[in-house]
């Protein structure tokens, strides 16, 4: 029984490594806290009612339970699993619902023992007792696991899906429905990258250009990269004109409302447009230059606490870092034109897609070096794009990014996604400038690391970090400081 159970792991974790990835499964729109811990889930939950549907079972149906196992049992409730799920059962959208309506939604269902599920049907759910955490025991091809379970009078229905980081989900048993995309250019290296643009002489964000024509129109794929931006922006001008503290217990006190009112002076707070122009006016200062780098990395990811609508770029807990590098380049640089930005996403895309494909984007799997590390050596990758580096010089700034994250851990104190979470999206963003910096005033045939060695490396090391570290609130900085109110 155990052979067949690694066996499927293993041909899953196949399937998922040599699947055609787009940029916009990279990049999703969607509700923080938590990529792997409210959006999987979230995404998981939704799936589960399609497949009622789909059965015809959805009007039948008098029970739903649900098992989370692993990390997500641990760390899950800190991470706002449970509303995820609720939200999925009921059928609400990540990238379109109101976000500010989560927290209301768990009282809802325990207030009237009512979900209803799909949208449409109301269903008996006693949240204590329907929705169960397992903190001891773990599915075995992933941390994050959760079954979800539906009784009619007749019959019992249920699946079991995985969250493996980034929002992505997979199916136990699932089986491929239709015929696989064909790429003109498979992502599978930084080396084949690079001999792909050589050979075809075209940079690679025309490169990752040709592989999104095999999924939409060009024009689609500029409309949707748009939105990433303003989503991004929105992000950051909401979360620097919101005060208060965080929910969860910990107190936390948001700060990217003062800071910001410290370096821009703006009563009453001008539209949104008009203050990122404020912004690329307020200051050439280098000092008050990286300051504004801190508030913007700050700002999105304390709105990605308070359940705000973020971009996971590649996870909600290392959402703030290539915000706060793409507008460093919109603001203070002059690589700020549309052009700049739509590729310095497509090149950061395609830097997450190594990573995924080869190591990990999971915190659960791999600590915080999948998340802030990741996210760290796409923003510098895309930077070094938006600046006119080579190729070479792309990769390795990517390669710095991540480099000098290995063996980050994962321990978010109390499951929330708070601290040290939020302060290390300001460390991701530095460093990604950094590294693009260095890259760029390089030359990348005397390096001595290349990114493919270091995604390697990060993957190796993954596998060697204590399970404590990965995301379960058990080690680290989570046992020194005790929450206010219990979370876990």
């Amino acid at each position: 029984m155990l052979s067949a159970l690694v066996s499927q792991a293993c041909n899953l974790w196949v399937n998922v490594s040599s699947e055609a990835l787009s940029v916009f499964e990279i990049f999703k729109i969607g509700v923080g806290p938590s990529s792997s811990h409210t959006l999987g889930p979230w995404k998981a939950s939704l799936m589960f009612v399609e497949s009622l549907s789909e059965e015809n079972l959805l009007e039948q149906v008098v029970q739903v339970q649900v098992d989370l196992y692993g990390s997500l049992a641990k760390t899950g409730k800190g991470h706002g699993t449970d509303l995820a799920i609720l939200m999925g059962l009921s059928g609400q959208n990540p990238s379109r619902c109101r976000s500010g309506m989560l927290p209301a939604v768990l009282e809802e269902v325990k207030a009237s023992g009512n979900l209803k599920l799909g949208g449409l049907c109301d269903v008996a759910f006693a949240v204590e007792s329907d929705l169960l955490f397992h903190r001891e025991e773990a599915l075995p091809f992933h941390p994050n696991g959760m079954t979800i379970r539906a009784k009619t009078k007749s019959h019992s229905f249920q699946k079991t899906y995985y969250s493996i980081g980034g929002g992505f989900v997979v199916q136990e048993g699932a089986q491929a429905t239709s015929d696989p995309i064909m790429l003109p250019f498979p992502i599978q290296s930084g080396v084949q990258l690079e001999d792909d643009c050589r050979r075809e002489v075209i940079s690679l964000p025309q490169l990752v250009r040709q592989n999104e024509a095999a999924f939409r129109s060009e024009e689609e794929t500029d409309r949707r990269l748009d939105e990433l931006i303003q989503v991004m922006m929105r992000c950051v001008y909401d979360g620097c004109h919101t005060g208060g503290l965080l929910p969860g217990g910990l107190l936390v006190k948001r700060r990217a409302k003062e800071l910001s009112r410290k370096l821009i002076h703006s009563e009453p707070d001008p539209p949104i447009e008009q203050w990122f122009d404020r912004v690329a006016e307020s200051c050439t200062e280098f000092d008050l230059v990286l300051q504004w780098v801190t508030c913007f990395a700050l700002a999105v990811n304390e709105e990605n606490a308070a359940y705000g609508r973020v971009v996971t770029a590649p996870t909600n807990g290392a959402a703030g870092v290539i915000p706060a590098v793409l507008l460093y380049c919109f603001c203070f640089t002059e690589c700020n034109k549309k052009s700049h930005l739509h590729d310095f996403l497509l090149t950061a895309a395609v830097i997450g897609m190594l990573f995924k494909k080869h190591a990990t984007i999971s915190a659960a799997m791999g600590g915080c070096q999948a998340e802030i590390g990741v996210s760290s050596a796409m923003a510098a990758a895309g930077l070094a794009c938006a600046k006119g580096g080579s190729v070479g010089q792309i990769l390795m700034a990517a390669e710095i990014g991540m480099e000098h994250h290995l063996g980050l851990t994962c321990d978010p104190i109390g499951g929330l996604v708070q601290v040290p979470c939020i302060e290390r999206n300001t460390m991701g963003a530095m460093k990604a400038i950094t590294a693009a910096q260095i890259a760029l005033g390089s030359d990348p045939a005397s390096a001595k690391v290349s990114l493919d060695d270091v995604i390697q490396t990060m993957w190796e090391t993954a596998q060697d970090m204590s399970v404590k570290y990965k995301e379960t609130s058990e080690g680290g900085l989570a046992l020194k400081i005790p929450l206010s109110l219990p979370e876990c």
